[in-house]
Order: C-alpha cells, then structure tokens, then sequence
C-alpha cells in the first residue's frame, strides 16, 4: 500500500510560480512512476507529467511543457511539479499518483493522492 498527500496548492495570479509536493507513505517508493494529473470543473481528469523510477525520464503534456517540472527525491519519499509562468487555464485540482508502469494513462496508477486546488486568477 501506498499512501499519498499533496500539498503546496494556493490561489496566485496568471505568470506566477507554485511548487506542488506528494508525500508517500512506504519503503517501496522508489518502486513506483509517479504522476501528476489535474482535474478541472466539468472537465475529465488529464495527464499533467510523470517520471520515471530513478528520475531519469520524465514526460509532459503538451499544454504544460516548458513551464512544468516534475522531479523527485527517492530519499525524501518525494515527487515535486513546479509550476512556472502560470495560466488561469491551469486551474484545476491536481492530484498525484503512484503507479508500476511509466505512462500517460490514468488507469495504470494504482494509487492516487486526495488532491490539492490550484486556482489562478486576477
């Protein structure tokens, strides 16, 4: 079992920067892709970024390359998603995952956090 808690979400204006945290419960973190997906309001949940095991790979949605980035720190149970020049488009809750498989998917993940808002807006 994997136990998963977002934090770091807030209320900011469009062109401003969050760091959004997942922290896992377990000693088998490092066994696991994470993801990051983002719901908003009547929309279906979307793949936002995932990485791989080791870090070494990461991969992003179109909508948010080059201004997301997803990381994570094995030792600290960890996987970041730093937002950078934020878009009111971006509003959304955004959730965290744990999965055995390196995808896009959201029905590979097994595990999924409880989500943290994220609202941009003037």
């Amino acid at each position: 079992q994997v136990q998963l808690v977002e934090s770091g979400g807030g209320l900011v204006q469009p062109g401003d920067s969050l760091r959004l945290s997942c922290a896992a419960s377990g000693r088998t973190f490092s066994s696991y892709a994470m993801g990051w997906f983002r719901q908003a309001p009547g929309k279906e949940r979307e793949f936002v970024a995932t990485i791989s095991f080791g870090g070494a790979r990461t991969y992003y949605a179109d909508s948010v390359k080059g201004r997301f980035t997803i990381s994570r720190d094995n030792a600290k149970n960890t996987v970041y998603l730093q937002m950078n020049s934020l878009k009111s488009e971006d509003t959304a809750v955004y959730y965290c995952a744990a999965g055995r498989v390196l995808t896009m998917g959201t029905r590979e993940y097994e595990y999924w956090g409880q989500g943290t808002q994220v609202t941009v807006s003037s």
